[in-house]
């Protein structure tokens, strides 16, 4: 059976398969964090800084949500991809199906969640009655194509768990042009303000989708589901639900501690809500390059796990520890002298109290780089391993450092204070996951050896 332009990770040089990979995995990251930056850029360009600040600071409730539903799509692809890597074809339809019916769920009962809890959830981050109307019309349009989202992630997932990166970004490139073009459409010619934003988001999300089914409709008859794939087994959606609740906890559980941040930053008032959401949304295109190495890591992991080439496994995570390492010290230097100028993408270099304020936070976490960078690399190497539960307890360390850290400062101390909570979280995060990577690989290592010996 073809298997099309599917990708074997468990033959040939692993740095060169983790970054033939990974390029396009950073450029659909890049492309997908669009829709919100390019919603940020019209909305301060166009509208002001107010309306900046009701977007803009969206993004941590934004990624508390697609978050939850992205890491369950890349949990239950874990399973794809080792199903995949062991030839058992048969059984990696199996999961896709089941994977299918688990995400339509859990994207139906979160719009119905999401959009009741809408008002709450806001006020308690302490937004003000001024931009209130707007955040709130803006997220309940969110929360309405959250069936959308939720169908792109899970058939990229699909895509990628097949070693297939590039098919996915192609269709972000196009989605997310439709975006820019319908959010100046929306705003600039119909002035329907920042809820014309969301609607251009949902959209573009819609067109993604579509045009990933229609390619694995074509391209893939590996893919191909039949009635018999549906068959419900409460063992596979264990299994699923095993590896994908705890990845999207962790997303939800990073994201819990950024929302809380961002009510301790609102606080402060719109300027300094503008600038904080503008070194915001630069950071998270910062930040795509370690997200890509970590959803690279996770395939090839999951493949060559599946495949019992444990050593393989080892030579991938050193050498892509090395790669990631590099990528800091070239962003820390971007950031710490560049932060200043790279906010004029989202204000007018007039506004120079909200460039204080990105630069104020650039310089308060940009030495912490390596050690965000290698919370992507060893929780999505368990994850690719199969262990769920570690990663997320990462996801808990990293939570309860944040909101430490903004209990102790918030409102006592400068803005700069609550900025360290972020490299607080990032070390916090690493002190379960480097110590239990080295557990499972020792643990690994002494198994083959036992079975070599007998």
């Amino acid at each position: 059976m073809s298997t099309n332009k599917t990708s074997d990770m468990t033959v040939g040089s692993p740095a060169k398969l983790i970054i033939r990979f990974m390029v396009p995995m950073c450029l659909g990251n890049i492309f997908q964090q669009f829709y919100n930056i390019a919603d940020s850029i019209v909305a301060g360009q166009f509208i002001g800084v107010d309306a900046l600040a009701a977007i803009g600071s969206t993004g941590s409730l934004m990624f508390f949500v697609t978050g939850w539903l992205n890491g369950l799509s890349s949990g239950f692809a874990i399973l794809v991809s080792q199903w995949f890597g062991a030839k058992q074809y048969d059984r990696m339809r199996h999961y896709v199906a089941m994977s299918v019916l688990l995400s339509v769920a859990f994207a139906a009962v979160m719009t119905v969640a999401f959009s009741a809890a809408n008002v709450p959830i806001l006020r308690m981050m302490n937004y003000s009655d001024s931009i209130m109307p707007d955040v709130r019309g803006y997220m309940g349009i969110i929360y309405a194509g959250l069936i959308v989202t939720a169908a792109y992630n899970s058939l990229a997932a699909f895509l990628r768990a097949l070693g297939d990166s590039k098919s996915p970004l192609y269709f972000l490139i196009i989605s997310a042009a439709i975006n820019v073009v319908l959010d100046i459409v929306f705003i600039v010619n119909f002035g329907m303000g920042v809820e014309g934003c969301a609607y251009a988001t949902v959209i573009a999300q819609g067109i993604s989708a579509l045009m990933c089914f229609l390619y694995i409709a074509k391209k893939y008859p590996i893919l191909h589901l039949k009635k018999e794939d549906f068959r419900i087994s409460l063992q596979s959606l264990g299994r699923l639900l095993a590896l994908g609740i705890p990845m999207g906890l962790q997303f939800s559980i990073t994201a819990i501690g950024t929302i809380i941040v961002q009510g301790a930053v609102n606080v402060y008032g719109e300027v300094y809500m503008a600038g904080f959401s503008a070194a915001g949304k630069l950071q998270n295109i910062i930040n795509t390059v370690f997200v890509a190495f970590g959803a690279t890591i996770a395939t090839y992991v999951g493949q060559n796990r599946g495949a019992g080439k444990n050593d393989r496994v080892k030579t991938g995570v050193r050498y892509t520890q090395i790669m990631i390492l590099a990528w800091s010290v070239i962003t820390m230097a971007v950031v710490y002298f560049g932060g200043r100028y790279m906010t004029w993408l989202f204000v007018s270099p007039s506004e120079t109290e909200v460039a204080d304020v990105a630069v104020m936070y650039f310089r308060a976490v940009f030495w912490c780089y390596p050690f965000l960078g290698s919370i992507f690399l060893y929780r999505n190497a368990l994850q690719g391993m199969g262990y769920g539960l570690v990663p997320m307890l990462g996801g808990v360390f990293e939570l309860v450092a944040r909101t430490v850290i903004v209990m102790l400062v918030a409102g006592r101390t400068s803005f700069t204070g609550v900025c360290l909570a972020d490299p607080a979280a990032w070390i916090a995060a690493l002190i379960p996951l480097i110590p239990y990577y080295i557990y499972v690989m020792r643990k690994w290592g002494r198994r083959q050896k036992d079975q070599a010996l007998h």
